[in-house]
């Protein structure tokens, strides 16, 4: 009896299923985990995008390449004036250290002097003197050389201060110059990864759907046969003056040239690039982006357009055109799109400027 006690005792437990119904748990277990990595996977794989959406976002980034472009643009030119303005108090600093080291060797001349003089009374060096008027005259120059050496004391401490002041400037600007570098670099990089996703974008398209992009794109942006070429005749509208047609000249004669963002010419420009170099070539200086551009002359109403005139795109004031008269301009669009002709109406009108 204790033998079959022990026995009983030993006898492994049995399963709570047996038979059919464990192949049943067991099918049933791996169908769930096969729905469940199913469904992960689905989780996981991003949705496929239709050629019009891919369109749609490739678009969007360009338009913020391009915002992010005119920052770009705006924080070059005000770092380059920060180290404009940091490299001439600088120089200053330099001149006026050089100035105070001459004021001070002239100090170390006037206690050379006075140090080899010290200790004789001058009621002895009277008497000691074989000509009393002679003396006299003598004594009346070293009063006013006396007089002199502080004047010089005061310059020279008057030109620490000013030094220091200087010295302190320019740390402030070198302050300010770190953290305009710092945003350049912030819009640079801004640029850079939104035309980096609307390649990665393009890439997912077949050869012909991104043709297919490439003749929309055109059409949108005004796209035609006169987009690269040259040779195409000018508007029927004169310009107001000689300036604003040096101006449309010259913009016709960058009919072609590539976008490429931050880029001024001559080879190839930005939109608003674009527009400063051909009023350059005209004898009149813009500012370097759009938004301060827009404000370089007289605001002109749309129906008063006239050749020459800055016109401005988008609520941010974010893209700019030469207009050419008859409801066209020359502009650079975006990567990939070279200076060419387009309708005005082609974007959301923001304003006009008749540049002064």
């Amino acid at each position: 009896m204790a033998a079959h006690r022990k026995a009983a005792h030993r006898k492994p437990k049995q399963s709570l299923f047996t038979g059919s119904a464990a192949r049943t748990a067991a099918t049933l277990a791996l169908a769930g985990a096969a729905t469940a990595t199913g469904l992960e996977g689905a989780a996981q794989a991003e949705p496929q995008l239709t050629p019009a959406q891919v369109k749609s976002k490739v678009d969007r980034l360009y338009h913020e390449a391009e915002i992010a472009t005119e920052k770009y643009n705006g924080a070059k030119e005000t770092t380059a004036r920060s180290e404009k303005s940091l490299d001439a108090l600088r120089d200053e600093a330099a001149r006026r250290t050089d100035r105070l080291n001459a004021a001070r060797d002239l100090l170390g001349s006037y206690a050379t002097a006075q140090y080899r003089s010290a200790g004789i009374d001058p009621a002895v060096r009277l008497a000691l003197s074989s000509d009393p008027d002679e003396y006299l005259e003598r004594a009346s120059f070293e009063d006013r050389a006396g007089d002199r050496q502080a004047g010089a004391v005061n310059g020279v401490r008057r030109q620490i201060s000013d030094l220091a002041q200087l010295r302190a400037r320019a740390e402030d600007e070198l302050e300010v110059l770190a953290s305009r570098r710092a945003e350049l670099k912030k819009q640079k990089d801004a640029v850079r990864t939104k035309l980096a996703g609307a390649r990665k974008l393009l890439a997912t398209l077949t050869a012909a759907q991104r043709a297919d992009y490439e003749r929309s794109a055109d059409a949108g942006h005004g796209g035609s046969a006169v987009r690269a070429d040259r040779s195409t005749p000018r508007g029927s509208v004169a310009a107001p003056d000689a300036r604003a047609a040096q101006a449309v000249d010259f913009a016709y004669g960058a009919l072609g040239k590539p976008y490429v963002w931050g880029a001024t010419g001559p080879s190839s420009y930005d939109c608003s690039g674009l527009t400063q170099a051909a009023w350059r070539a005209a004898g009149v200086s813009l500012p370097r982006t759009t938004y301060t551009q827009i404000n370089a002359g007289r605001r002109v109403s749309r129906s008063e357009l006239a050749p020459g005139d800055l016109v401005f795109f988008y609520s941010g004031i974010t893209h700019v055109g030469l207009y050419i008269g008859g409801g066209q301009m020359i502009h650079a669009p975006r990567p990939g799109a070279p200076v060419r002709i387009a309708p005005v109406s082609e974007m959301p009108f923001a304003g006009a400027t008749r540049v002064a």
